[in-house]
């Protein structure tokens, strides 16, 4: 018994090493046409880098790489505490998060007793106070931010041709700062301003972009901040190089301003369908008052608002994200 056994497992081993090695085989041959080409490649890539244009080529391209991974690693999942106070830098508020997250809880509060002292249901207290804690003030240094990055992209292409007209005349790059610092209004004086006291105070350029990006995280300073880095560490002409910049960023904007134009009409129908539930209530109130107030007396009326606003809210929201082009 025992040795029928043991013959039984020396075949089905047997069978399970020839199923395995049968497998390995065919994998091997369907792979040698890959592995022939990529060795090939190897071959002629290596054969390639002799050439010293191409290697200084490369390098350059690899430096460029390397900067934009950088530019991205800045832009990946922060903590919670991080990405309050990467908003609240954005907003250009001058708070902590302790304070904001006081003055949430605060506005919370004080909306949460609001609804409770004109009667409604208690049990959307808790809905009103969260998104008045929470979402609120996360709206609103969103809209602050995309203000302040706005006014910033409205004037980028001035300074950009301030810098390269400043160069071309013989001024060194920091006075070109400093003078668009005076004469631009914030954020882009501030910024510039920012710019050139760090500089004084010795710090690289790179750390001084890194925490502009972070305050104006636009596709615009980051190309300006890659051009800087790249011409420092590489050389170049920097006046030719910012002009073809300029030229690149007075074509974004053609281009975001024709997206807009196109949009309009869709933005006016989304502003007219959102109004005119209340347009309809408020006319509605002034005609035939005891009509209307059902919707405030009644608790069945009171979730039936809440219900209308929830999808309105849902509804605007889908509209303004069909509309909004991001370039």
């Amino acid at each position: 018994m025992l040795k029928q056994q043991i013959i039984m497992i020396i075949v089905a081993s047997g069978v399970f090493m020839f199923v395995v090695g049968s497998v390995l085989i065919v994998f091997a041959i369907l792979q040698r046409p890959k592995t022939i080409l990529k060795k090939r490649v190897s071959q002629i890539g290596t054969l390639g880098e002799s050439n010293t244009a191409d290697k200084a080529e490369s390098r350059r391209a690899k430096r460029i790489q390397d900067k934009i991974k950088q530019l991205e690693s800045r832009s990946q999942k922060k903590s919670f505490m991080e990405g309050v106070h990467t908003s609240i830098l954005q907003a250009g508020i001058d708070m902590s998060p302790a304070a904001y997250f006081l003055m949430s809880a605060v506005l919370a509060v004080v909306s949460a007793l609001v609804y409770l002292v004109l009667k409604f249901p208690p049990i959307g207290a808790i809905a009103v106070a969260l998104i008045f804690g929470l979402l609120v003030p996360k709206l609103f240094l969103k809209m602050k931010a995309n203000k302040r990055q706005k006014l910033f992209t409205a004037s980028f292409a001035d300074a950009t041709d301030l810098v390269v007209r400043g160069i071309r005349s013989g001024l060194p790059v920091n006075e070109c700062f400093n003078v668009i610092a005076r004469e631009f209004e914030a954020p882009l004086g501030e910024e510039f301003r920012l710019l050139v006291e760090g500089q004084n105070l010795g710090m690289t350029i790179e750390s001084l972009m890194e925490k502009g990006i972070e305050r104006i995280p636009t596709s615009e300073y980051k190309f300006f901040a890659i051009v800087l880095q790249i011409q420092r560490a590489t050389g170049g002409n920097l006046a030719d190089t910012l002009a073809n910049l300029s030229l690149v960023l007075r074509d974004r904007k053609k281009m975001r301003d024709k997206a807009r134009a196109m949009a309009s009409e869709a933005m006016a129908s989304a502003g007219i369908i959102a109004s005119l539930p209340f347009a309809v209530a408020t006319l509605l109130s002034v005609v035939n008052p005891s009509y209307l107030m059902v919707l405030y007396y009644e608790q069945t009326g009171n979730y039936m608002v809440m219900g209308g606003l929830f999808w309105m809210f849902l509804g605007t929201m889908v509209m303004k994200k069909m509309i909004n082009f991001k370039m």
